[in-house]
């Protein structure tokens, strides 16, 4: 009988720990429940390795539209960081199965970072949170504060191509112990959200400056076609 009643308070413990989905307030076991997680692997590309080619390569895992926007909405905006979980998970899947991982065994992972008073408002980076849960699947190291944003800038929705990367320019430097001894492998960069490039490009250009690698960009969405 007290076996019984044990698994009763247990089941009932367990119900009301469980957490509602962010995307649909649905009970959820992990991050996002069920049906959510299947719209989410709908949104993924059939070939994320498509901008995989020029000076800076980008490889993104999902198209920027239906449930993944709105969890890339929900975890920058509405104070949802798990959800980086799950989707750095899926890139860093997705990534170890593309011709890019294959061509070189290590690498130092960099989120884009947010300027100060930024983080301060949001609370954390989703960026660095993605780059985590990449890592964690991956295996890459990862140096979370790699890069400084020193400058402020505007939001870049709204702006043309040559006024993003105005917007943008000099706007990171990398840590200073990072250029006082460079990662023995190349560097990769994580953001959230690919559109113009004006970002990673920006980035990237910092760490060339001290000579230090980039070997690409990996972003959860991108909006290009």
């Amino acid at each position: 009988m007290a076996t019984g009643i044990q698994k009763l308070k247990n089941g009932l413990l367990a119900l009301f720990l469980k957490s509602n989905c962010p995307l649909c307030d649905r009970p959820a076991d992990i991050e996002v429940c069920e049906y959510c997680q299947r719209q989410l692997l709908r949104c993924q590309l059939k070939t994320p390795s498509n901008l995989w080619q020029g000076e800076l390569p980008v490889f993104v895992w999902g198209s920027y539209s239906g449930t993944l926007k709105q969890a890339i909405a929900s975890l920058k905006y509405n104070n949802q960081p798990q959800l980086a979980r799950p989707l750095g998970h899926w890139l860093g899947q997705a990534w170890l199965k593309s011709p890019a991982a294959t061509q070189v065994k290590k690498l130092t992972v960099v989120p884009i970072p947010l300027h100060p008073t930024k983080l301060q408002q949001r609370g954390y980076n989703q960026a660095e949170l993605v780059a985590q849960s990449f890592c964690q699947f991956t295996g890459y190291k990862e140096q979370p504060q790699g890069l400084e944003r020193v400058r402020s800038t505007e939001a870049q929705f709204g702006l043309s191509v040559k006024e993003r990367e105005q917007n943008l320019a000099d706007a990171f430097v990398i840590d200073k112990r990072l250029a006082q001894h460079p990662p023995s492998a190349p560097v990769l960069l994580v953001d959230d959200i690919y559109t113009t490039g004006a970002t990673v490009c920006s980035a990237a250009q910092a760490f060339r400056k001290a000579g230090i690698p980039v070997y690409g960009v990996v972003a959860i969405a991108t909006s290009k076609k």
